[in-house]
């Protein structure tokens, strides 16, 4: 029997837990979708892990980053949730691909980046512009780590321009909104499902 898909979605949100958060919303219902494809998913909201600065893979003193990494490692398919705050994605969110840089440097036996074969998709919401500049930066920086990006692999919420109120305080999900997600998990179980069939080259 194939072992299921194995999804992680890091949640980056700056609030720490238990505050309610749009980014970690978004990442649930993504992962409830996942689930329905037949695959595991887990949320790891990493303001609540002391993850250091720095491009190395563990940066000592504590650094909860090495025990994220085995996660990244462990999962088929990277998912990077992230609010939008003054046009960019999180700090938080910049962290976590600044330790992924890590990566680059570590390959397989084959020669390979560690990150060849894994899956990475991309959720942003905000009450401000910035959603696709924010899916464009986080792909190109998981795609020079490694990473591979279904078609249609990022999914976005952004509130009406110069107004409050969130994600989580809509009544239901947007259609439009349901529908990107639906593609984007459907796309990204059937890329992992061909790239665990046929990894990239060797080096």
């Amino acid at each position: 029997m194939t072992e299921p898909l194995r999804v992680l979605a890091l949640g980056c949100t700056l609030k720490p837990s238990p505050a309610a958060s749009s980014s970690d919303l978004i990442a649930g219902q993504l992962l409830d979708l996942f689930r329905g494809h037949g695959a595991t998913g887990e949320l790891v909201r990493v303001v609540d892990h002391d993850v250091k600065p720095g491009v190395e893979a563990d940066m000592g003193d504590g650094d909860a980053w090495p025990a994220l990494r085995r996660k990244v490692h462990d999962a088929d398919i990277l998912l990077v949730a992230t609010p939008t705050w003054m046009g960019h994605m999180s700090s938080v969110a910049q962290r976590v691909l600044e330790r992924l840089d890590a990566e680059l440097s570590e390959t397989d036996d084959q020669g390979r980046p560690g990150m060849f074969g894994k899956v990475a998709v991309a959720a942003v919401v905000g009450n401000e512009d910035g959603a696709h500049k924010i899916i464009a930066d986080l792909f190109q920086a998981l795609n020079d780590t490694g990473f591979s990006v279904p078609a249609q692999g990022g999914t976005y919420w952004n509130g009406e321009a110069m107004r409050g109120g969130d994600y989580n305080d809509l009544d239901e999900t947007p259609e439009a909104v349901a529908s990107a997600n639906a593609t984007l998990v459907r796309n990204a179980v059937h890329l992992a499902h061909l790239l665990r069939e046929r990894q990239y080259p060797a080096a």
